[in-house]
């Protein structure tokens, strides 16, 4: 291999990577929701612990780490709908994304 292959592939595998990064920020930052007097990450931590608790009323922390009494079912809801329609879309993003290379 030449000087210039090696430059060209190196480059390449650069611009791929930076890429897969702007899209690892663009979609975690759409899965933040500010509800209910907190700031939630639709995550599957978050989402887990609110399958797995069974009362209607919970305390969860915050990203703030602040305590707030939320519905669970209510927000359960909106964090497994942002989770589910965030992650299509970075897939097919990251599809389109491993087809260029």
């Amino acid at each position: 291999m030449d000087i210039n292959t090696l430059l060209a592939d190196a480059k390449a595998r650069f611009s791929h990577n930076s890429a897969k990064h702007y899209l690892r920020e663009k979609y975690s930052s759409k899965l933040i929701l500010a509800d209910q007097g907190g700031l939630w990450k639709a995550d599957k931590e978050t989402i887990s612990l609110l399958n797995s608790l069974d009362t209607e009323k919970v305390v969860l922390m915050d990203t703030f780490d602040n305590p707030v009494e939320v519905d669970r079912v209510e927000l359960l809801s909106k964090l497994s709908t942002i989770y589910s329609e965030t992650m299509k879309a970075w897939l097919k993003e990251a599809q389109e994304l491993e087809g260029k290379r």
